[in-house]
């Protein structure tokens, strides 16, 4: 989301992750890092291979906070699919500006990718790790290498940060949204909440 922004790098990566209901973790004694409460998943009818469509990504984000009860106004961070292109990044930041125009929220965005570049397959995966640590830790998370925002976020209820930031207490659980949208259109947007 810096105006230098001009591609994406492409990394490599995998991640596991062990997901259980919340009343088996705690008869367990897990440790808990977060609470999934919902995914939305959708489909550019019209998307081509590269080029992203508000519509179809809208559509997720609408349908996990459907499913969660939620409104974009209570999360906090937004780990975003970012992957530094022109065409991405603006119609991420449509999809999300319109979503929480609606609600009044305000939120920080952020992208791992600035950190471990696009791990094509788990870029997901890497983005649930970051804001997992984040939820953990209390820390809102900077973007690596973020200076001067896009024009796109004048004005607009986000926030990119530079430097890391205490998560303030929300007076609710801190919550978080991790979306990833995949070539040829498939869009999912994940929910969740500290423990």
């Amino acid at each position: 989301f810096d105006r230098r922004a001009d591609g994406l790098v492409v990394g490599e990566g995998a991640a596991i992750f062990a997901l259980r209901r919340v009343e088996d973790a705690l008869a367990a004694g897990d440790r808990i890092l977060g609470l999934i409460h919902a995914v939305g998943l959708s489909n550019d009818v019209g998307g081509s291979l590269l080029s992203p469509e508000v519509e179809g990504q809208r559509r997720a984000m609408a349908a996990a906070y459907a499913s969660a009860g939620w409104s974009p106004a209570d999360v906090d961070l937004v780990e975003c699919h970012g992957t530094g292109t022109a065409r991405g990044d603006g119609v991420e930041l449509a999809s999300l500006g319109g979503l929480w125009a609606e609600s009044g929220g305000r939120a920080v965005l952020g992208s791992v990718k600035s950190n471990v570049g696009h791990l094509l397959t788990a870029a997901g995966a890497a983005a649930f790790a970051k804001v997992l640590l984040a939820l953990r830790d209390g820390v809102l998370p900077p973007t690596a290498g973020f200076e001067q925002p896009v024009e796109a976020l004048d004005g607009s209820p986000f926030e990119v940060l530079a430097a890391p930031r205490p998560w303030p207490d929300p007076g609710r659980p801190r919550r978080a949204a991790v979306s990833g949208f995949g070539f040829g259109g498939i869009n999912a947007h994940l929910l969740v909440e500290e423990d």
